[in-house]
């Protein structure tokens, strides 16, 4: 530094005020700026270092050297080991079951079998836990030949990104599970109205695997153009309005017809708007027919509380009733017997005697209506007792009409009361002959069927078995549907006032029910009705074990009977039929006095008849002391209803003799020879 005459200190190499620099302040001033912009640079990079948290590695195949980057060891909570040891540390503190995997990609970037790194594994941290590392790497140097050798990279904590991709598949997992546990077909719709999601029941509902409708229109799918733009027109309003929706629908699959209950469900993002539609559909057929069976069960209790009603009313009744009936029948047929036809009064006497006996047969259709009949059932050939009726049959329906049989070829056998065949016939052949008018045509036909579980399956009334089958058909006007639903419904008729009482299909219904069968119907208008009664075949033993022999000539009586009765008028009338047709009677209001007379008696008493229901002791029971005096007593039981204490359901127990009132002179007298005749 030197001095100038004006005294100012000058730096050598600087002319007039201007520094003057050499080419070596030049070199030394650029290495400065190069070092100082290279610190700058490594501390920009150790910043991002320590943001990123990722641990840098490097490996050197050729000189063997590896580094790694101190948040290596830091992000699993040890402290930094350099170099080889490095290397050393990895292996020492992997998760054993990835070691064999990680020599074996090293080995294979080694060889340059793999271009690039990316490989996953766990290596233990301090706190023992085992952390997930993605490590990822590229070639930063190759030889003279292309092949890399030195490599770089980073390695990456990814546990809670591991974790959470682990809770998100296992989340996807139950939800799977459970969409495909439920029953309904599940499906998400996006703004194109196209599936993104479809569950596994949509093949079961439409035979197209799920996997196929994704993506794809109802009417790619093959479905119906009117119902698609049905379906897509309920799932548009549901985006434009944005509130759930719900109805049902019909769907064809093949034969069968399903009824689903479909739900439209918005899903809004976050702004509010509907960004796509759940659609849940379950089927509910089963449901549905369920409810139909329910109303079907209802309307049977319904039927069944009908039948029971007009039971308890027929059972009340029926026993005063016909004891009046007994009474007027009764003194009727012996005044008949008394006087001369020429009379004018026979003929009204006639008269009285028709009401007294029609009046009877309402009551008993009542009691086979509400199978309190008592009947007494034995084995019957179904083609026989028919036949036997077939010419009162054509008479009662008329010449103008048509009646054709038709028997089975093989033996019919049932267990029946011959006359409640009588009542069925004459039911049905009357019934087809008003649906005819004027003329056509009635077929009786008898054939055997056997009731599978099927066939059960379709007619809940049925049960298994082998049954013979009686149908009554006709060719006349047929049944509506509102006709055939109340078809056994008492006291129900489509008959004119006074054409009708609306009893005889509901005693029909009453008998076949009380023999333990079923009854169906098909009926068409215009093209007639067909009734087909299901009787059990007969394969048993007879129950008719006592032969008896009926004096077809009425011949007086000669033999005692001790009749017990608690109605006086019953009594004094049965008794003096008896005695008309020379029969000694014993006569008792009471079971006390009947007991009092047969101690008291010094002869023999051949015959006990008596009511069944009494106060101080039943007929059975009366049965049984009288029968301790006179063991070879025989027994006849008369009443206007059945009784437990001897009929089981209304039909007799083995053995038993009975007479149904009211009764006539002739049933009387008839009835009564035929017990004292059985040969015991």
């Amino acid at each position: 530094m030197v001095e100038d005459p004006s005294g100012v200190r000058r730096i050598p190499g600087l002319v007039s005020g201007k520094r003057l620099e050499s080419a070596e302040h030049k070199a030394i001033r650029s290495e400065l700026e190069a070092s100082e912009k290279l610190d700058q640079a490594n501390r920009r990079f150790e910043y991002i270092l320590n943001a990123i948290h990722d641990g840098l590695w490097e490996n050197n195949f050729k000189t063997g050297e590896f580094q790694f980057s101190d948040k290596m060891f830091t992000m699993l909570g040890y402290d930094p080991v350099p170099g080889e040891e490095g290397y050393k540390f990895l292996f020492s503190h992997l998760y054993p079951g990835d070691s064999e995997r990680l020599h074996h990609e090293i080995a294979r970037l080694a060889s340059g079998e793999i271009p690039t790194w990316h490989i996953a594994f766990r290596m233990k941290a301090r706190d023992g836990s085992w952390r997930h590392i993605l490590s990822r790497g590229n070639c930063i140097a190759r030889d003279e030949h292309g092949k890399g050798y030195h490599y770089a990279g980073v390695h990456s904590d990814i546990t809670e990104l591991k974790n959470a991709e682990d809770a998100l598949r296992d989340s996807e997992k139950k939800h799977r599970s459970l969409v495909a546990s439920l029953p309904d077909v599940i499906m998400q719709f996006d703004q194109n109205i196209l599936p993104v999601f479809v569950s596994d029941h949509f093949e079961t509902m439409t035979g197209i695997p799920a996997t196929q409708a994704l993506g794809r229109s109802c009417r790619d799918l093959g479905f119906p153009g009117e119902t698609c733009t049905a379906w897509e027109s309920k799932i548009e309003q549901v985006f434009q309005s944005g509130e759930f929706h719900e109805s049902e629908f019909t769907f064809q699959n093949g034969p069968q017809t399903s009824i689903f209950n479909w739900r439209l469900i918005p899903e809004k993002d976050e702004d509010g708007q509907t960004s796509t539609v759940l659609s849940i559909c379950r089927d509910i057929t089963a449901h549905r027919n369920a409810e139909q069976e329910k109303a079907r069960l209802q309307d049977q209790l319904n039927q069944a509380q009908k039948i029971e009603s007009v039971g308890r009313l027929a059972g009340g009744v029926a026993h005063d009733f016909n004891n009046m009936m007994g009474v007027i029948l009764g003194h009727t047929e012996m005044i008949l017997g008394q006087i001369p036809q020429s009379l004018p009064l026979y003929e009204d006497l006639q008269e009285i005697r028709k009401a007294a006996q029609r009046s009877a047969d309402l009551t008993r259709q009542l009691l086979a209506f509400a199978r309190k009949q008592t009947v007494a059932p034995r084995e019957l050939n179904m083609n026989e007792t028919v036949e036997g009726l077939l010419r009162m049959m054509r008479r009662l329906i008329g010449e103008s009409v048509v009646l054709e049989w038709r028997p089975a070829s093989r033996p019919t056998p049932v267990l029946f009361d011959p006359s409640q065949i009588d009542q069925i016939l004459v039911n049905l052949c009357v019934n087809a002959r008003d649906a005819l008018g004027s003329s056509g045509r009635i077929t009786i036909e008898t054939e055997l069927e056997t009731v599978d579980h099927a066939f059960c399956l379709a007619h809940p009334d049925a049960a298994q078995g082998d049954y013979v089958v009686l149908t009554v058909r006709d060719n006349g006007c047929g049944m509506s549907d509102e006709t055939q639903s109340r078809l056994f419904e008492p006291f129900f008729t489509t008959k004119e006032v006074g054409q009708g009482t609306g009893l005889g299909l509901s005693t029909v219904y009453g008998i076949i029910k009380q023999n333990s069968g079923f009854i169906t119907v098909w009926s068409e208008k215009d093209k007639g009705t067909s009734i087909r009664l299901f009787i059990p075949k007969f394969s048993g033993e007879s129950t008719e074990t006592m032969k008896a022999s009926v004096a077809s000539d009425q011949e007086p009586g000669h033999e005692t009977i001790l009749l017990v009765e608690d109605e006086p008028a019953i009594l004094n009338m049965t008794a003096l039929m008896l005695k008309r047709q020379g029969y000694a009677v014993l006569s008792a209001a009471t079971p006390g006095e009947a007991v009092n007379l047969a101690k008291s008696h010094p002869g023999e008493i051949d015959l006990l008849m008596t009511d069944v229901v009494m106060p101080e002791m039943n007929g059975r029971d009366l049965v049984g002391v009288i029968q301790g005096f006179f063991p070879r007593l025989k027994h006849l039981f008369m009443s206007g209803y059945t009784a437990d204490v001897i009929a089981h359901h209304g039909v007799l127990d083995k053995g038993v003799n009975f007479i149904q009132k009211p009764f006539g002179m002739n049933v009387l007298i008839t009835k009564v020879r035929s017990v004292l005749d059985l040969d015991v």
